[in-house]
């Protein structure tokens, strides 16, 4: 049954043969049945009528490399599809859907990689007549894959500007197909959408930041999905983490304070001095998150295309606010005169501290212990220039229809 149009006609030649055996084996060569019997004997031995329906299927008998998504279908043409089975080496069938006039099917996702199919189809005719078709394939093996890199960890417990963050490891040419893999909700609900920034980065987030307590859960079902052609996704996870309390800081670089404002009404706790970016290197404006901390690390202006400005081997409390290296961070070698008075530094925001990182009664030291990833630094100024929304998880800069135009599925 491997060939279209072969099947009642072998049913026709096994009854053809079965006939002229039965007519051959008379005694004394007297005819198998009576005379008056003929025209019955003629009707009997007529062909069975043939289905006038016509089966079609991609990919073709024996095609190998074949694509897991888009590549395989079934067409029924004068006739209705009345069955449909795909199935792998090993019996497990795969789903699919007839289309509600009978005339095609398709599977209802991609298929896995480098696997051997049977394909199986039946049609009807107008007169209740059947045709058959049978193919084999295989789809292509794994050439290239591609992870995601997510941000914040499983488990973890992070500030209320803490986006959902994945960072893939290759450039995605196909962002709707990887997009529709990715599932993040809130407990309590809130509507959480994504957003691109380049190839390599999908973002989400909420309209207004996480309230405290939510719990985020984060299904990623990238296996088997091509993100560009020959590349497929190799995870299927689940990660969950919990938005702790509520802080969000306030910088006034022209007042050179920091306010630290904690709860759902941003009661202010405590006011610190600081030291923002002078003139020549200011501070970027805008929504800024906390993405990492280190009690101490090496600070050099030629990482960040500033020559041989600086090199600081022991920066204490040191929190990024920016990928391309805007830091705030505990400052021992400035005169302390300069906190709360002047912005100095090459665009980083400075506290007073103590060498070695270890103090918590400094004002760094303090801010240190009362910040988590994910906790909000929004700074303002009278000049300088506002952060890039990619630069960092600064998101929040962009207005939420700007955010949403930023899907590959709207």
């Amino acid at each position: 049954m491997r060939r279209r149009g072969r099947v009642w006609a072998r049913g026709a030649a096994a009854v053809a043969c079965c006939l002229a055996v039965l007519t051959g084996c008379g005694s004394g060569g007297s005819p198998a049945v009576p005379a008056g019997d003929a025209a019955g004997a003629g009707a009997v031995a007529a062909p069975p009528q043939s289905s006038r329906a016509v089966l079609t299927a991609l990919p073709a008998d024996g095609a190998v490399d074949v694509q897991p998504e888009g590549a395989v279908r079934v067409g029924a043409a004068q006739g209705r599809l009345v069955s449909v089975r795909l199935a792998d080496a090993k019996g497990a069938e795969v789903p699919g859907t007839i289309a509600p006039d009978g005339a095609a099917w398709a599977p209802d996702g991609p298929l896995p990689l480098g696997t051997a199919f049977t394909l199986d189809s039946v049609a009807e005719d107008d007169q209740g007549q059947k045709a058959a078709l049978h193919s084999a394939f295989s789809t292509v093996a794994r050439a290239h894959t591609f992870v995601a890199f997510f941000t914040p960890e499983d488990g973890s417990t992070v500030g209320v500007g803490m986006p959902v963050s994945l960072r893939f490891s290759r450039p995605i040419a196909d962002r709707a197909a990887v997009e529709k893999s990715v599932r993040v909700t809130a407990d309590p609900p809130v509507p959480v959408a994504a957003h691109w920034f380049g190839d390599q980065r999908l973002d989400f987030r909420p309209q207004q930041y996480w309230a405290a307590g939510t719990k985020v859960a984060v299904v990623l079902r990238l296996k088997d999905v091509q993100g560009a052609p020959g590349e497929f996704g190799t995870q299927s996870r689940d990660l969950h983490f919990t938005v702790g309390r509520a802080q969000v800081s306030t910088v006034d670089l022209d007042a050179h304070t920091l306010t630290v404002r904690a709860g759902q009404g941003g009661k202010a706790v405590r006011v610190l001095k600081v030291s923002g970016g002078s003139p020549e290197h200011s501070t970027y404006r805008g929504v800024m998150v906390v993405s990492e901390k280190y009690k101490v690390t090496r600070m050099n202006s030629q990482t960040v295309g500033m020559g041989d400005e600086y090199d600081i081997k022991d920066v204490p409390h040191a929190m990024r606010l920016t990928t391309s290296g805007t830091f705030l961070h505990g400052n021992y070698w400035a005169d302390p005169a300069v906190f709360g008075s002047a912005n100095t530094s090459h665009g980083c925001i400075g506290l007073a501290d103590a060498k070695g990182g270890t103090s918590k009664d400094t004002p760094a030291g303090w801010l240190f212990e009362h910040t988590i990833p994910g906790d909000v630094v929004e700074v303002k100024a009278s000049a300088g220039d506002f952060v890039p929304p990619q630069n960092g998880f600064n998101g929040w800069n962009l207005p939420w229809d700007q955010w949403l135009a930023g899907s590959a599925l709207r």
